[in-house]
């Protein structure tokens, strides 16, 4: 992870001459709050990173899209062990002739056969391979957003559309500040946000008007990474022979009240990383685990 615009750590906290060797330099005509405080907000912004709120990646690291002729494929599955918990429906509190009464917590959705839906996999620390074609669309559809769970690379299409006859203001944060904040009051209206979405991690995504709706969508420095469908599945294809760290996030799921707003609020998000060798035109599988 490359920490940017010259972004030194708060009093007592040290970096390795390795971490200062790979800093870029100090953007010019920055304005706002003094240096310190604004390099102690980003630092522990940055620091949110490593432990999971966002996601590891590489900020700093250009991708370069090649053929990949013996590129293999990484596939497998993410099954929750254990009893899973059962998560209460939400209330709506506005617009329930068209969002009704209640709608399902999305936050943990496990199929029966354990397979856990909506989980984001990452192969990390590719800067040369496939051609990114991703086509991603966030739809404000029946009160809820769908996909709950969507994943692009940056600078993939990525639009947000409003299917319903109400207004839905669509926000989303990638930590704390805002990434984009869009107001759809119009039914099939859409908004493309690509050059929005310049920083790998995980936005959450919520709507202004409705806080019963939440949802992620989680950006990558490369094109390989994929959601788990209906029972948990995943296939990554493509990848450049060689070993890779491989990476499950998953947005949480254990209760911890509400906000001021009555929207859940969940325990951090979870990642388990893991090592996995691709041999040419080969398959390798791993099965990941929450719990």
């Amino acid at each position: 992870m490359i920490l940017g615009g010259g972004l030194r750590p708060p009093s007592g906290v040290r970096r390795s001459p390795e971490a200062r060797s790979s800093l870029p330099p100090p953007r010019p005509g920055w304005r706002g709050r003094s240096p310190r405080s604004n390099a102690a907000t980003r630092w522990f912004a940055a620091a949110a990173l490593v432990v999971g709120v966002l996601l590891p990646g590489m900020a700093g690291a250009a991708y370069e899209a090649v053929d990949v002729p013996d590129g293999g494929v990484i596939s497998g599955v993410v099954k929750f062990v254990g009893t899973a918990p059962k998560l209460e429906p939400i209330a709506v509190n506005k617009n329930r002739d068209v969002c009704g009464e209640r709608k399902p917590s999305e936050a943990l959705v496990v199929a029966a056969n354990g397979g856990v839906k909506g989980s984001v996999v990452l192969v990390e620390g590719v800067t040369r391979g496939k051609k990114p074609k991703g086509d991603v669309v966030i739809d404000n559809h029946k009160c809820l957003f769908v996909s709950h769970v969507s994943a692009a690379m940056a600078g993939d299409r990525v639009r947000v559309k409003n299917s319903d006859p109400i207004l839905h203001n669509t926000h989303g944060f990638l930590g704390k500040p805002t990434v984009f904040n869009l107001a759809l009051p119009n039914k099939e209206q859409m908004i493309d946000i690509t050059k929005r979405l310049t920083r790998p991690g995980a936005v959450r995504v919520l709507c202004d008007a409705h806080p019963h709706m939440s949802g992620w969508l989680v950006v990558h420095d490369s094109p390989y990474i994929a959601v788990t469908d209906d029972h948990g599945a995943f296939r990554i294809d493509g990848v450049p022979p060689g070993t890779w760290k491989i990476t499950m996030w998953h947005e949480g799921f254990r209760t911890k009240g509400v906000d001021k707003d009555g929207r859940p609020l969940y325990d951090d998000p979870r990642t388990v990383t893991k090592e996995i060798t691709v041999a040419p035109k080969g398959t390798a599988t791993v099965e990941f685990e929450l719990k």
